[in-house]
């Protein structure tokens, strides 16, 4: 499989002969407000052209709907005839777009070859998550191909290890920028992401959703800086620039 990290949580995957989509945020930099005072929204731009993005997308997935997982611009650009798998509760949402093929995934999907299953997430603990709203994961399984959990928006909490620890999975996905929402930590962090990384010795994790939004506290650097000093090896944590394809 390829992975491409185009900016924040979007992905663009070349997985078992198909091309999936996840979480579109297609915003021009700095044309969003701030979710902290620190500086307008996305803070970097695209790094590739939207058209070349959306070449040869068959299957979009939509984690949820906080607008840097799905924007007004996603939502103009993005074929109206395109598969759609959500969360319970976004499709009429989704649905009211425009968009006229929109499953949930309650559980488990096929999709010409591909099985997706829903994974439960958490963004944050506590009172914030009645703020944040439900949040999905999901594994992805096609044959031939390695098996990869994309956590998404979620902390790391009691039902990620346990979908990690049973499902064994090839790949990772975590994001792991240590973004805040008044004070509480809202996605994983730097300790989180090394924890990800002893759980799951046997897998690539690829830490994602990094240095595009203000309300982040973790860049890069600061992650492969915790990474080396608790032995997680380049190898195995890789923390891809925004634009960077990954064969895995």
């Amino acid at each position: 499989m390829k992975l491409q990290l185009i900016r924040n949580a979007t992905l663009k995957l070349d997985y078992a002969g198909h091309v999936v989509l996840i979480d579109p945020y297609f915003a021009s930099k700095h044309s969003l407000p701030s979710f902290t005072g620190r500086s307008p929204n996305p803070m970097t731009e695209l790094p590739v052209a939207i058209e070349d993005i959306l070449d040869g997308v068959e299957l979009v997935v939509i984690s949820h709907l906080h607008t840097d997982h799905f924007d007004d611009v996603a939502k103009e650009r993005l074929p109206k005839d395109l598969p759609i798998f959500c969360q319970p509760g976004d499709e009429e949402a989704i649905r009211s777009s425009g968009f006229t093929d929109v499953t949930r995934l309650t559980e488990r999907a096929t999709w010409k070859g591909l099985t997706l299953t829903r994974r439960d997430g958490s963004h944050g603990l506590g009172p914030v998550v009645e703020l944040m709203g439900s949040v999905m994961g999901f594994t992805l399984e096609g044959q031939g191909e390695p098996t990869v959990y994309w956590a998404g928006d979620t902390v790391l909490y009691p039902p990620v290890e346990k979908t990690i620890r049973e499902t064994a999975p090839d790949v990772i996905v975590t994001h792991s920028c240590g973004a805040k929402w008044d004070g509480d930590l809202i996605v994983m962090d730097a300790a989180e992401t090394v924890s990800v990384c002893k759980l799951a010795e046997a897998a690539t994790v690829v830490a994602v959703h990094m240095e595009a939004l203000d309300h982040a506290t973790v860049a890069r650097e600061d992650l492969r800086k915790v990474a080396d000093a608790n032995g997680i090896d380049a190898s195995q944590l890789r923390i891809p620039a925004d634009g960077d394809v990954l064969t895995l």
